[in-house]
Formats: C-alpha cells, sequence, structure tokens
C-alpha cells in the first residue's frame, strides 16, 4: 500500500502563497493556494501557521469546478 501525505503541518515551511482574486479584501474566510509545487498546496488565509491541504492537480481542478458549479454547499 503506498502512503500520500496530504497535509502540511506548518504551511510557513512552503513558499509562494496566493489569495483568490474571488476573495475580497475584508480577510473573511478565504483560502490560500501556493505557486511553484506539483502539488497544490491550500491553507486558511488567518491561519499561516497552521496546516496545509495538498491537493493533486486533478482534484484541485475538480475541487475548484464543483465550487463554481454549486454541487458543493457551504
Amino acid at each position: 500500500m503506498r502512503s500520500i501525505n496530504h497535509t502540511v503541518t506548518d504551511a510557513r515551511a512552503l513558499t509562494g502563497w496566493f489569495k483568490s482574486s474571488y476573495s475580497g479584501g475584508s480577510n473573511g474566510d478565504c483560502l490560500e493556494a501556493a505557486r511553484g509545487y506539483t502539488t497544490v498546496p491550500v491553507r486558511d488565509s488567518k491561519a499561516p501557521s497552521g496546516p496545509a491541504v495538498v491537493f493533486s492537480p486533478v482534484g484541485w481542478s475538480s475541487f475548484v469546478e464543483a465550487i463554481k458549479d454549486g454541487r458543493l454547499s457551504a
């Protein structure tokens, strides 16, 4: 069985974080993603030293499309 780590315990260990232009300026419920990796690390913008969830590129694209299409609810 192959083990895959889907989190990074301290997101400060990664660089290249950016907030989506869709997030707005209120610093409310915002996610940040990091550029420059073969996977897509995602973290809560209010907790930069907290954990990051790591998506495969296909998994991240599927997640974003599901949000855009309204297939996921809050």
